[in-house]
């Protein structure tokens, strides 16, 4: 897989990047590690070498399951993880109440205080395994610490050689632009798919316009762009879909509707739909990677395949403007 430069770095990532929340277990109703670390030694073997992770993923578990795999083979991959979201400590601006993979009841705060990152980075490098990040980002925005005391801090692990680049998760347009002025982000990883596109009225051509990567999670919202998930679907114990508005009965019949307008396209290409749907994300006007989760072999072969898909502008243009189409109650 060819791959795509972030920002102004010399860091090369690829367009399919394993996004490793699910492998975490947390909100995804358990996981099962033995399929995880093969699903991690797949990817790598196949070509999808860019890992993303962060502490909050199973409170730990994500980032360890992760290192198990690079600790043998670290020059083979890019590793993107995070910061900024805390459940040991009140300090920060309070999230939302959880349980952990255990069942017992958490209190995550978003905290980005300088010291604070510097300490996290420590304990992901400790459960990762090594000695760099490739990418660290903040998790979510906190009010609670100046973005310039933030990128201050990353810039300090950046001199120590822990970090190669730094980015942003989740900040909006006016958050970018203040974090930008501190240091040289390359990247702001943000929900987009085609059900979430709200990006492109101002943050995605920004972004564009200075020279920094989109990376979209979630692009296949959770499953729901798949086409496997029906009306009456039997989601596992913990899953958190089921309280989302995207998962409500009406929207996933639209949503059924609307992935049976583009399965034509898809069977032409020979493709799964959530590969076609992968490949359309791709070729949207600034966006760089695609985070896409796979809890076993099976899920990363069908991610592998969405890499190797063309669509045509016109193709393009025809499923957006059946997109455009897609009402959703949310």
């Amino acid at each position: 897989m060819e791959k795509v430069t972030l920002g102004k770095s010399d860091l090369k990532v690829t367009p399919i990047a394993f996004g490793a929340w699910a492998i975490g277990g947390w909100m995804w109703g358990g996981t099962d590690k033995k399929d995880a670390l093969d699903a991690l030694e797949f990817s790598i073997d196949n070509g999808i070498t860019t890992i993303d992770t962060a502490p909050i993923y199973g409170f730990g578990d994500s980032e360890e399951i992760v290192g198990e795999v690079i600790n043998r083979r670290r020059d083979k991959v890019e590793l993107l993880t995070k910061f900024g979201m805390k459940w040991d400590s009140n300090k920060g601006d309070y999230y939302f109440d959880t349980v952990d993979n255990n069942g017992n009841p958490l209190k995550v705060f978003k905290y980005a205080a300088a010291e604070s990152v510097i300490k996290e980075c420590e304990v992901s490098l400790k459960r990762l395994k090594t000695d760099y990040i490739d990418l660290y980002q903040i998790h979510w925005p906190d009010v609670t610490t100046p973005v310039e005391e933030t990128m201050e801090a990353v810039e300090k692990l950046i001199q120590q050689g822990k970090v190669r680049a730094a980015g942003v998760s989740n900040y909006d347009l006016s958050l970018t632009m203040k974090a930008s002025e501190s240091l040289d982000i390359v990247s702001n990883q943000l929900p987009y798919s085609m059900l979430r596109r709200d990006i492109e009225k101002d943050l995605l051509p920004w972004c564009s316009d200075h020279d920094i990567s989109i990376l979209a999670y979630s692009p296949l919202q959770r499953g729901l762009l798949t086409g496997k998930i029906k009306p009456g679907y039997k989601f596992g114990e913990g899953d958190s879909r089921p309280n989302m508005p995207h998962f409500s009965h009406g929207n996933i019949i639209k949503v059924n509707e609307f992935l049976s307008g583009i399965e034509p396209l898809a069977k032409e290409k020979n493709a799964t739909i959530a590969q076609l749907v992968i490949a359309w994300t791709l070729a949207q006007k600034g966006i760089s990677v695609a985070l896409v989760g796979a809890r076993n072999r099976k899920q990363v072969a069908e991610n592998l395949k969405a890499g190797s898909i063309k669509l045509s502008d016109k193709e393009v243009d025809d499923i957006t403007l059946k997109l455009n189409e897609l009402k959703l109650e949310l």
